[in-house]
């Protein structure tokens, strides 16, 4: 199995990216989502660690918000506590993935938790500046502040790049995509 990380700036198009590869993708935002809403162990737990901020179940991520922006410990504590989680739901992934020929995963602090392996492909996606932030102002949980933390804990992007096997520079058309996405693909098979 040949595993490809995506990498890049938040509002970059990873997760675009990734479903336009057309193999099984391992989405680890997607994830943190369900876990919030379906998983009262992983809300016991956060509760615990952060009790005067989170109240109700699922998990109400402006609650999440506000701890993050409180204290710049609360983010260290989530991130703990999620993430264990989250490997456990890639690694089942990978089990029920493993006959497949190609997996994406679809991990923002892939390199940062040191999720990938030696053998893993990298693909750094590149996107105009401008167009990052347009997209990340139409999401629904856009806070900038928050934004900063979570790029304060990230590696640069230049690092990122200089790690990776490949760049895709996203215009967010489709044609292109696809045209970068088949060269890779047949270049890493």
């Amino acid at each position: 199995m040949i595993r490809i990380g995506i990498l890049g700036d938040i509002g970059s198009g990873k997760s675009y990216i990734a479903k336009n590869f057309g193999y099984p993708v391992f989405n680890a935002d997607k994830e943190v989502g369900k876990l919030y809403k379906k998983n009262r162990k992983i809300f016991n737990k956060l509760q615990k660690a952060l009790p005067k901020y989170l109240f109700t179940f699922p998990v109400d991520k402006k609650e999440i918000t506000k701890a993050i922006l409180a204290n710049k410990t609360n983010l260290r504590k989530i991130i703990k506590i999620v993430h264990a989680e989250i490997r456990k739901k890639m690694n089942i992934f990978l089990r029920n993935n493993r006959n497949k020929k190609i997996i994406i995963l679809d991990i923002p602090l892939l390199l940062e938790n040191k999720i990938n392996k030696k053998n893993d492909i990298l693909i750094f996606v590149q996107a105009d500046q401008k167009g990052k932030m347009k997209r990340l102002r139409q999401r629904d949980n856009y806070n900038l502040k928050i934004l900063k933390k979570f790029k304060k804990i990230q590696l640069s992007l230049d690092y990122k790049k200089k790690k990776s096997n490949f760049i895709i520079k996203n215009n967010f058309s489709s044609k292109s995509v696809k045209k970068r996405i088949e060269y890779i693909v047949k270049k890493i098979i």
